[in-house]
């Protein structure tokens, strides 16, 4: 339901330029990691109090109409989809919802999940039930496409760490 706000984007990107900013490495103004946000004010030359800057609260708005295949909705800051993606977000609350059924209780497993993952970033999560009761399990055949995910932070520091390391005699190295 939602794309992801980053500054490499090219609307955002496009948008960051016309009111004279600019991103570099993906970072806005060289700063910050997402092109809209609510918070993050204090940074210097991302807003001036009754200017237009680079950095945007205003949201990007959707209209749907929901349908009976529709069951809860995941609102988070960039701290979650730092470390979840869309799809794994989605199973997990799914797979919280089936327990429990209480969407505060999920959004704060969604939390707790996503520092363990070392999201280093501000975490607000929402989770917003459509339904009464819990979401239905799937058929036997069913299974999450992402049943673990790295963040490319972890990625890196793996690699590194693998890099050091002096090769073992009788392995390949990756």
């Amino acid at each position: 339901m939602s794309r992801d706000h980053k500054p490499g984007c090219l609307k955002e990107k496009l948008r960051i330029e016309k009111v004279g900013g600019y991103v570099d490495d993906g970072y806005l103004n060289g700063q910050l990691a997402v092109a809209r946000a609510i918070g993050d004010w204090h940074m210097t030359g991302l807003k001036e109090q009754g200017v237009e800057g680079p950095l945007s609260a205003e949201p990007e708005m959707q209209h749907v109409v929901l349908t009976e295949d529709d069951e809860f909705l995941v609102i988070g800051c960039d701290g979650l989809w730092d470390v979840f993606t869309s799809q794994n977000a989605v199973d997990f609350a799914r797979k919280e919802l089936q327990q429990h059924n209480d969407p505060e209780r999920c959004s704060r497993e969604l939390v707790t999940e996503a520092l363990k993952r070392s999201s280093c970033d501000n975490l607000t999560v929402v989770t917003v039930c459509f339904k009464m009761e819990p979401p239905p399990r799937l058929g036997s055949a069913w299974r999450p496409r992402v049943r673990r995910s790295f963040s490319a932070e972890g990625i890196s520091s793996l690699q590194g760490f693998l890099n050091e390391c002096p090769p073992i005699e009788g392995l390949c190295n990756l």
